[in-house]
């Protein structure tokens, strides 16, 4: 059976890491073959708004699928800059091919350890996460910016990118194709999520102006 993670590692190499990743893509792609997608889209919300919803995004009705989320790691750096890194588990059915390749005894959770730099000054939220399990049946590997945009300052701009690769020797190649098809659905639903929380958050702050407006007339 596969180890679990381990957890108290984690926490010890964030503070390292988290300055890393933010201008280093992993080298190892550049030596085995993997699955790209890259996608790029207009959020209509300013990025306060969109930041906020971000971190309060879970538990929606379009992300059921993930199980359970944790903070190991949090720092405001000099800058001004908020450094996390949040460890999240969730779960996604295989097609049967697929479960032929899995042990009987292994866990079907994903361990993903989603690290993010939030930066005020320049109006960017940068998320890079991966899985820490499964990772020689497949590996996806993404990394997201939140940027706002100066010229519209109600709008967001979100450029997402994701790197699929599988060391399942004869097997790769359909399982990247998985990979993608199933990221590509997944990330539909997380936009959807994100919307959802954008469309409550915006329903709380107009009854919070509301209430207090009514009450000035009683």
């Amino acid at each position: 059976m596969e180890s679990a993670p381990n957890f108290s590692l984690i926490c010890i190499i964030t503070a390292r890491d988290l300055r890393v990743w933010d201008s280093h893509r992993p080298a190892h792609h550049q030596k085995k073959m993997v699955k790209y997608f890259c996608s790029s889209t207009d959020i209509r919300s300013t990025w306060d708004h969109v930041v906020s919803a971000f971190w309060q995004r879970y538990p929606n009705p379009f992300s059921t699928h993930v199980l359970t989320e944790d903070v190991v790691y949090r720092e405001v750096t000099a800058d001004h800059r908020l450094l996390s890194r949040r460890l999240l588990m969730k779960t996604n059915r295989l097609p049967r091919w697929a479960e032929r390749l899995f042990p009987a005894g292994m866990s079907r959770s994903v361990y993903v350890i989603e690290d993010s730099i939030v930066d005020p000054v320049n109006k960017s939220l940068t998320t890079y996460t991966w899985n820490l399990n499964h990772t020689t049946f497949m590996s996806v590997e993404e990394r997201c910016v939140f940027q706002g945009s100066v010229e519209h300052p109600a709008t967001t701009q979100l450029k997402r990118e994701a790197w699929i690769s599988s060391s399942i020797y004869g097997f790769s190649k359909p399982i990247q194709e998985f990979g993608l098809a199933r990221f590509k659905s997944n990330q539909v639903k997380a936009m959807k999520g994100l919307e959802y929380t954008l469309s409550n958050l915006q329903a709380y702050v107009c009854l919070i102006v509301v209430i207090p407006s009514c009450c000035h007339f009683c």
